[in-house]
């Protein structure tokens, strides 16, 4: 077994367990995009990144993709991680902003604004679709074509590939082409129409290290009755 503390919390795992299944198993919410149970882990979107180590040497990592080390020290909401997760965030409404999962990601993590240049695009490169594809499906007809700006997901020479089933597995675990929000101002990255009220203990100072990541927040649930 492996020793560690999340958010302050000692607890152990099997070896081989990776922070983000620690996390999730004891009750520590961590948002994920291009992760999926029984899918192989990517690391794709980073929204998953946890804050681990302490003082100048702390780093943030994906916890989707980081195993559990003996004694290691791992937190989910610091403010350090905040930051992170809401620039992820921004980049992907910048990206893709009629996708309803996103929408809902920026509502629940009060992105009230997108300072990156509109794309529109219906894709997010997250590679649950070929993951999907090769892994659940055996069909192996999709996957990752070109680099850098030119990167993009479909059949080779954007051909139909003959092993395709046209399953729709693809589309299923999409989190562009699964729902798409309809908004009435698509001039606007935010749509606002789902958000959240906003955690009352989020921006004061003595939550630093560490800021609310109860689901729902327990404050906030009292300030509404």
């Amino acid at each position: 077994m492996i020793n560690l503390t999340i958010n302050g919390l000692k607890v152990s795992v099997e070896k081989g367990t990776t922070l983000l299944e620690a996390a999730q198993f004891f009750g520590f919410p961590i948002p994920t995009l291009c992760h999926m149970e029984g899918l192989s882990p990517y690391g794709a979107c980073r929204l998953c990144v946890v804050e681990i180590g302490e003082g100048p040497k702390a780093k943030l990592v994906s916890s989707c993709t980081y195993p559990a080390e003996e004694g290691l020290k791992v937190r989910t909401a610091s403010r350090r991680v905040v930051k992170a997760r809401k620039m992820v965030i921004e980049l992907l409404l910048a990206t893709a902003p009629q996708s309803k999962v996103i929408q809902d990601l920026a509502s629940a993590h009060e992105v009230r604004q997108q300072r990156f240049r509109q794309e529109y695009e219906d894709c997010i490169l997250c590679g649950l679709c070929a993951r999907m594809c090769k892994e659940q499906m055996m069909a192996n007809a999709i996957g990752f074509r070109g680099r850098g700006e030119k990167r993009s997901l479909g059949a080779p020479f954007d051909i139909k590939n003959e092993v395709c089933r046209l399953c729709g597995g693809c589309i299923y675990v999409c989190p562009v082409c699964m729902l798409r929000c309809t908004y009435t101002e698509p001039e606007k990255a935010i749509c606002g129409g789902c958000a959240n009220i906003g955690p009352p203990c989020v921006e004061k100072e003595k939550f630093n290290d560490m800021m609310c990541y109860m689901e729902p927040c327990v404050a906030c649930e009292i300030r509404k009755e």
